[in-house]
């Protein structure tokens, strides 16, 4: 019985709205309903149909639409159909309540088709599905509930407030610092390079940058395990030679055991998580950043992946680069749900390597077109001295601002003691 009254409020609610449009066409421009939010096909078809006459600057009648849907108009329940609709609606004062009540249906039809696919057949890709439609439909139907006065006195609260140089996550390197202003919260942030260039260095070394001020980060390490990148971490921290954590028992001097020590209780006290499960979805990956904001509400939060193409694709897609825009599409939406900073770690395509001048462009990125898409800043890591063991700049690493959707483009240069797994600002390099 319950449903009988809430399927018959639905189809009032939809046939509100259709009858609104007939009594007051224009107000078919204030309504942000999709075809596919109504529940009945042949409304569907209707509102379809209405939205083609109001972009095609044709009146709305039922001639017109009648017109317009000669071919479909059985499918319709006939010219009666529409004639009931046009007297349907008394008024259109309350268009925005009908409105609600076909979106937040439409969105309870959404979720049990997803639910009833994930419990008749549970797998990894309907349980990634379920989550996904759950995290999406919370979007549908939102509107912004602020004003132009609301935004306008934002603005100019904000030009009386000193946010300091940073305005986002500091990443402990001065002249990067100031050409992005920190990383920002809801920034998709591309980080690539060909092999051996410290990309993944770079990334943990702005990590424990974040924390070392009292941050939080997430590193997500699709490729090494955890022991291995701590080791690395421990190394950046105390100056201990990488090399020699293949065996500290014979290799570590008593000066190496202090560093070590020091190093691990630094460490310790640092709000780090590392999650290198070899197999990890964007599922795993948004439930696991919003684990993290629980737990730490009020730190400024770093999400660190290394690397893009080690994620785990649900689903099927007829090419690669499409399932691998579906991940960066995914995860600067992830970005800009939780206000985080995400650093996303590429692979390059080996184009680079067959030209002289082998510092990468975005064209190099591998599946390139929609990571250049969805990316907000593109960083491209390069060590002349890698190429030419005769160059002049020595452990350094050029840092390429290809792209800055809010600020400059150009190039930095930092010191990388690789040994060290640690970059440095020039200032502080040790020859």
């Amino acid at each position: 019985m319950d449903n009988l009254v809430e399927n018959h409020s639905i189809l009032e609610a939809e046939n509100m709205i259709l009858g609104a449009i007939f009594l007051e066409p224009e107000i078919i421009h204030e309504i942000t309903l999709e075809p596919e939010h109504f529940s009945v096909a042949k409304n569907r078809i209707i509102f379809k149909a209405l939205r083609e006459l109001a972009a095609e600057n044709v009146g709305i009648d039922v001639v017109t639409v009648v017109s317009k849907l000669e071919d479909q108009i059985d499918n319709i329940g006939g010219i009666s159909y529409l004639s009931d609709l046009a007297t349907y609606c008394p008024t259109t004062e309350n268009i925005q309540a009908y409105e609600r009540i076909v979106f937040e249906q439409y969105k309870k039809r959404k979720l049990v088709s997803a639910a009833s696919k994930y419990l008749n057949d549970p797998t990894d890709e309907t349980a990634e599905n379920l989550y996904k439609t759950y995290i999406d439909i919370q979007e549908v139907g939102l509107k912004k509930e602020s004003t132009k006065l609301d935004i306008l006195m934002e603005i100019h609260e904000e030009m009386s407030q000193d946010k300091g140089e940073l305005t986002g996550v500091d990443t402990g390197f001065m002249d990067l610092n100031n050409m992005t202003g920190g990383l920002h919260g809801g920034d998709l942030i591309i980080v690539a390079g060909r092999p051996s260039m410290g990309k993944t260095a770079f990334a943990i070394n702005i990590g424990a940058n974040n924390c070392k001020n009292g941050g939080v980060t997430d590193i997500f390490s699709l490729e090494m395990p955890e022991k291995q990148l701590v080791k690395r971490m421990l190394s950046s921290i105390g100056n201990i030679e990488g090399s020699k954590w293949q065996n500290p028992y014979r290799l570590f001097n008593e000066q190496d055991h202090q560093k070590a020590a020091d190093a691990i209780r630094v460490y310790e006290e640092w709000d780090i998580y590392i999650h290198d499960e070899p197999r990890q979805t964007l599922a795993d990956i948004r439930a696991t950043i919003r684990k993290t904001q629980k737990k730490h509400p009020n730190q400024k939060h770093l999400v660190v992946i290394d690397y893009l193409q080690l994620i785990t694709i649900i689903g099927k897609y007829e090419r690669h680069d499409l399932a691998i825009g579906s991940i960066t599409k995914e995860l600067k939406q992830i970005a800009r749900q939780f206000d985080v900073p995400i650093i996303l770690l590429s692979q390059l395509s080996r184009g680079v390597e067959q030209r002289q001048d082998k510092r990468p462009m975005q064209s190099d990125l591998r599946d390139s077109g929609s990571i250049e898409q969805d990316a907000d800043v593109i960083m491209f890591l390069y060590r002349d001295d890698y190429y030419d063991k005769e160059s002049q700049n020595k452990n350094i690493v050029e840092v390429i601002l290809a792209k800055q959707r809010n600020g400059p483009v150009g190039t930095i240069q930092l010191a990388f003691a690789k040994e060290y797994s640690k970059f440095l600002n020039l200032d502080y390099r040790r020859d």
